[in-house]
C-alpha cells in the first residue's frame, strides 16, 4: 500500500518534472511562466489520476481472482460433500437410499468431469457387488445353465438398484481417461439395456440371458463366454467384439452389426441373423450358426 501511495506521489513528478529556474529564465514574461508550470502541474496530476485508475482496475482484477478462487474452491468442496455422501449411501441398507446415492454420483459426475472415471469404477463395482455370478467359484452356479429361467423377473424388480446403476453407466457422458467398463460375472439376467453406450465393455462370464438390448452399442466388447441366450439384440452394435465361446442361442440379432466379431466357439444355433452384417467375422468348426447341428 505505502509502495502505490509514494508511487503515485512521485512517478508523475519523474516523468514530468517541473520547470527549472533556468528553464524559466528562457521564458518571456513572468506571467507565461507562471502559466506554464500550471501546465506542468496539470499534466502531472492527469497522470497521477490514470495512476490512480490503472491501480483501481488491478485491485478490482484481483478481487475478482480472489472471488474466483473462493468460488472454486467452495464448489470443489461441496462436490466433495456430495460425493462422500453418495458413497455412504451406496452402503445403506434401504434401497431408496441407495438409490439416491446412485443419481446423486450421476450428478458428480456431469458436474465435474475430473470425476467421472471414478464415478464409473465404483458403479461398475456396485453392479458386481450386487449382483453376483461367480462362475468358477467352488460354490459357482453353473455357467451356462441347463436352460433359460423363464420365470426370473426383469432385473428392474430383482435389483431395481443395480438395473438403475446400469441405467446410469449406458447413458453416461465419458471421459478420456475412462477404463472401459468392467461388468465380468455379473447376474444381469433380463436387465433393460436398450440403446446403452456399452463400448469396450467387459462382460466375460456374465449372465445377460433373456436381457433386452435393442439398439446397445457393445463394440470392441469383451464378452467371452457370456450367456447372451434368448436376449433381444436387434439392431446392436457388436463390430469387432470378442464372443468367442460366447452363448447366443435363440437371440436375436436382427439387423444387429457383427462386423470383425470373433465368434470362435460361439454358439448361435436357432438365432435370427435377418439383415446382420458378418462381414469379416471369425469363426471356426466350434462355431454354430443357425441351421446347423447343435454343438455338444
Amino acid at each position: 500500500m505505502l509502495i502505490a501511495l509514494a508511487a503515485v506521489v512521485w512517478l508523475p513528478r519523474v516523468l514530468y518534472p517541473p520547470l527549472t529556474s533556468r528553464e524559466l529564465g528562457h521564458v518571456a514574461g513572468k506571467a507565461k511562466g507562471v502559466e506554464l508550470q500550471q501546465a506542468q502541474a496539470r499534466v502531472q496530476n492527469d497522470f497521477r489520476s490514470q495512476l490512480l485508475q490503472a491501480m483501481g482496475g488491478l485491485v478490482v482484477v484481483a478481487g475478482a481472482a480472489v472471488g474466483w478462487q473462493q468460488l472454486r474452491l467452495a464448489r470443489e468442496g461441496q462436490i466433495a460433500e456430495r460425493f462422500t455422501r453418495a458413497i455412504d449411501h451406496l452402503g445403506s441398507e434401504t434401497l431408496d437410499v441407495r438409490l439416491g446415492g446412485i443419481y446423486a454420483l450421476e450428478r458428480v459426475a456431469k458436474n465435474s468431469p475430473d470425476d467421472r472415471p471414478t464415478v464409473t469404477d465404483i458403479l461398475c463395482a456396485f453392479v458386481r457387488e450386487h449382483s453376483r455370478w461367480p462362475v468358477g467359484a467352488p460354490d459357482g452356479p453353473e455357467h451356462p445353465t441347463p436352460t433359460v429361467d423363464r420365470d426370473v423377473p426383469w432385473l428392474t424388480i430383482r435389483c431395481p438398484d443395480v438395473q438403475t446403476a446400469l441405467y446410469v453407466l449406458g447413458r453416461r457422458p465419458g471421459h478420456p481417461q475412462e477404463h472401459p467398463l468392467y461388468l465380468s460375472r455379473a447376474d444381469l439376467r433380463r436387465a433393460q439395456l436398450g440403446g446403452a453406450q456399452l463400448e469396450g465393455t467387459n462382460l466375460r462370464h456374465s449372465n445377460l440371458a433373456r436381457a433386452y438390448m435393442p439398439n446397445s452399442n457393445l463394440g470392441n466388447g469383451q464378452l467371452v463366454n457370456v450367456d447372451l441366450r434368448h436376449a433381444h439384440l436387434r439392431g446392436a452394435r457388436l463390430p469387432g467384439a470378442d464372443l468367442r465361446n460366447a452363448h447366443l442361442e435363440h437371440a436375436d440379432l436382427r439387423q444387429a452389426s457383427l462386423h470383425g466379431a470373433d465368434l470362435r466357439g460361439a454358439d448361435l444355433s436357432d438365432a435370427l441373423l435377418d439383415g446382420a452384417d458378418l462381414t469379416d467375422v471369425r469363426t471356426d468348426d466350434t462355431t454354430t450358426l443357425p441351421g446347423t447341428r447343435h454343438r455338444t
